[in-house]
C-alpha cells in the first residue's frame, strides 16, 4: 500500500515552529504581539520567564510588559504558572477541565466555595487553603473552571483572586486548545498533546477525532502525527532568515517537549543537558539551531555552548543578553562564556 501521508524533515519543521513562534524576527510592539507571542501560553514557573519570551518574540519589550492589562496570568496546562491573552482565558482552562464527572465536580465545587469566600477581594492560596480547610495546592483544581485567576511573583505565595466564567462551552474550548497545539507544536499527536495540556489520553484523542476534517496526517522523522490542514503551506515554504540569537527561558514554548519531540530539536546527547531532572535552562538559539544552554544570576548571564561559535556569533548572543529587559537589574549585563 503507498504511503499517502505528507512527509516532513525535520528542517520543515523546526523552520515552521520558528516562523509560527515569532523567533525569526521580532512581531512590532502592541496587545495584537502580545497575544500572537502567547497564542500557546508562556510558561511562568521560573518567575519571569514569560517575559523573557515575550521579549524573543516582540520588539520593545520592557521589564514590565507581561503586566500588560490584555495579559493574565493563571494554572495553566499541566497547572502550571502560565501567562496568556485574557480573551483567551476559556481555552487555557476550561479548556482542560477534566471530562470524568467526580473530577469535575472537585473543580467546580472549590471554584464556587472560592467565590464565596473572595468576592472581589484577593487571598494568598495558603490563607484561602486555610479558611476552606483544603491543602492550598488543591486549590489549582479550580483553575480549570475560568473563574480563577492568579498573580505570582516568585518569591511569594500566589494571590488568588475570582472573576466571571467564560462565556464558551468547555467542549469548544477543549477543541480552540488543540488548534492550539497543533499550530505552535505541530506536527503533533494526542499523546503529546495529553502530556503538554494535563489531561487525559481519551480526552485528547477525542478532541482530535473531532477536529479530523480539519487535519492532514504527516509523517516525520519521529514517527507519524497531524497538522492542522491551513498550516500545511507554511510548513512547505522557504525557509526564513533566521535571527542572528535567541535566549529562550526556561519553559519556553520552542522546547517544552516531551519524549522523542526532543530527539527532534537537539542532537541526542544533549538532550539531558537542556531538559535537566531539576529546574530547566534557558536554551541558546543561533541562527535557527539550539547550540547550548544559558543561566542567568541577577546581571550575570552564564552560557555553555556545545560547539565553538564565531566571533560574529558571540557578538550577537552578547547584544541579546544586553537586551534582556531583566526587572530590578541595574547597569550592564555581564555575559561569562562556559565553553
Amino acid at each position: 500500500m503507498v504511503d499517502v501521508r505528507l512527509g516532513l524533515t525535520r528542517s520543515q519543521i523546526l523552520a515552521y515552529r520558528r516562523r509560527v513562534g515569532a523567533l525569526n524576527q521580532r512581531l512590532p510592539r502592541g496587545r495584537r504581539s502580545l497575544r500572537r507571542a502567547a497564542w500557546a501560553g508562556l510558561q511562568d514557573s521560573m518567575p519571569r520567564s514569560a517575559l523573557l519570551s515575550i521579549h524573543a518574540r516582540v520588539e520593545g519589550t520592557g521589564p514590565t510588559t507581561w503586566d500588560d492589562p490584555s495579559l493574565v496570568q493563571i494554572w495553566g496546562p499541566r497547572f502550571s504558572v502560565y501567562v496568556v491573552a485574557e480573551r483567551d482565558r476559556a481555552a487555557f482552562s476550561l479548556g482542560r477541565l477534566p471530562e470524568d464527572e467526580d473530577a469535575r465536580r472537585i473543580a467546580e465545587d472549590l471554584a464556587a466555595r472560592l467565590e464565596a469566600l473572595l468576592g472581589e477581594e484577593t487571598m494568598t492560596d495558603r490563607e484561602a487553603g486555610q479558611v476552606l480547610g483544603e491543602h492550598h495546592n488543591r486549590l489549582r483544581y479550580a483553575a480549570t473552571t475560568g473563574t480563577v485567576l492568579i498573580r505570582w511573583e516568585g518569591a511569594r505565595r500566589p494571590t488568588l483572586r475570582c472573576v466571571g466564567a467564560p462565556q464558551l462551552d468547555p467542549r469548544d474550548a477543549r477543541l480552540e486548545l488543540t488548534r492550539r497545539y497543533l499550530h505552535v507544536f505541530g506536527p503533533a499527536t494526542p499523546e503529546g498533546f495529553a502530556a503538554w495540556a494535563g489531561i487525559r489520553i481519551p480526552g485528547a484523542t477525542a478532541a482530535f477525532d473531532a477536529l479530523r476534517r480539519s487535519l492532514t496526517p504527516v509523517r516525520t522523522p519521529i514517527g507519524d502525527s497531524w497538522i492542522l490542514a491551513r498550516d500545511e503551506p507554511s510548513l512547505r515554504a522557504a525557509p526564513e532568515p533566521d535571527a542572528p540569537a535567541r535566549l529562550l527561558p526556561s519553559g519556553d514554548s520552542y522546547y517544552l517537549l516531551q519524549g522523542g519531540e526532543r530527539e527532534l530539536l537537539v542532537p541526542t546527547t544533549r538532550v539531558r543537558e537542556l531538559w535537566t531532572s531539576r529546574v530547566w535552562p534557558g536554551a541558546l538559539l543561533v541562527k535557527g539551531d539550539i547550540v547550548g544552554t544559558w543561566r542567568r544570576a541577577k546581571g550575570k548571564v552564564s552560557v555553555t555552548t556545545w560547539r565553538r561559535l564565531s566571533r560574529a556569533e558571540r557578538d550577537a548572543v552578547e547584544a541579546e543578553a544586553e537586551s534582556l529587559p531583566l526587572p530590578g537589574v541595574d547597569g550592564r549585563i555581564v555575559v561569562r562564556w562556559a565553553d
